[in-house]
């Protein structure tokens, strides 16, 4: 059974930022918490998360015990808040780079990083949190999504409804339980197929969609 994730390490996950600081400051941050991050990761390929402690991490990472309090509350923490970067970073990739093409998620590239990561996959599952990388996934490529499909101008302003953080949120679903399925059957396709796969869906359902959107506006009309 996997672990729900802890209210308040979620908090925490959401709210830290490194804004109001220095330059210097923040790159000193990143680094801290890079090599605590990394540190963790290879120790969760050499055994479960239940069997290490923030000593061995601390040690691996060459980092003072207060320095790891000053930014997580524990393992888990610290475990929550280095896969939730990497989520954020991956949701957003196509916004920031402003892709001109009608992807809404970096299927290719997320699902190549995530196939080639077989040893913290492995890691993530041994430890019973694999299912928490997945729902913390569908939370940032819904928003990722979201982003997008406004970015890539889906719907004109006259035809916009309530709901599309609800229809992003579905093809976060979708795309996610996607990878779910590739990396359970050995990526039995390539990830630019998958890319393909996920899009041709992706676009025969928003189309019809708009299809059905449009029938009923002209229903209304006539009635």
């Amino acid at each position: 059974m996997a672990h729900a994730i802890p209210h308040k390490s979620m908090l925490n996950v959401q709210k830290r930022g490194l804004s109001g600081r220095s330059v210097k400051a923040d790159r000193r941050v990143r680094r801290t918490r890079d090599r605590l991050g990394q540190a963790l990761r290879k120790l969760m390929e050499e055994r479960p998360l239940e069997k290490i402690s923030v000593q061995d991490v601390i040690e691996l990472a060459g980092v003072s015990r207060s320095a790891f309090y000053a930014h997580y509350d524990d393992k888990i923490d610290l475990l929550l808040s280095d896969m939730d970067e990497f989520l954020e970073r991956m949701a957003m990739l196509l916004v920031v780079r402003n892709e001109q093409s009608d992807r809404i998620a970096p299927v290719r590239e997320f699902f190549s990083h995530v196939g080639e990561a077989v040893e913290i996959r492995g890691a993530l599952a041994r430890s019973e949190r694999l299912q928490d990388f997945f729902d913390l996934a569908v939370e940032h490529f819904g928003r990722g999504i979201e982003a997008r499909l406004k970015q890539i101008k889906w719907r004109s302003a006259s035809d916009r409804q309530p709901g599309s953080d609800l229809v992003a949120h579905a093809l976060a679903g979708a795309f996610i339980g996607l990878l779910n399925s590739w990396t359970r059957t050995g990526h039995g396709q390539s990830a630019e197929s998958m890319d393909a796969l996920f899009h041709e869906l992706v676009w025969a359902g928003l189309t019809g969609q708009r299809s059905r959107n449009a029938r009923v506006a002209g229903l209304r009309e006539e009635g």
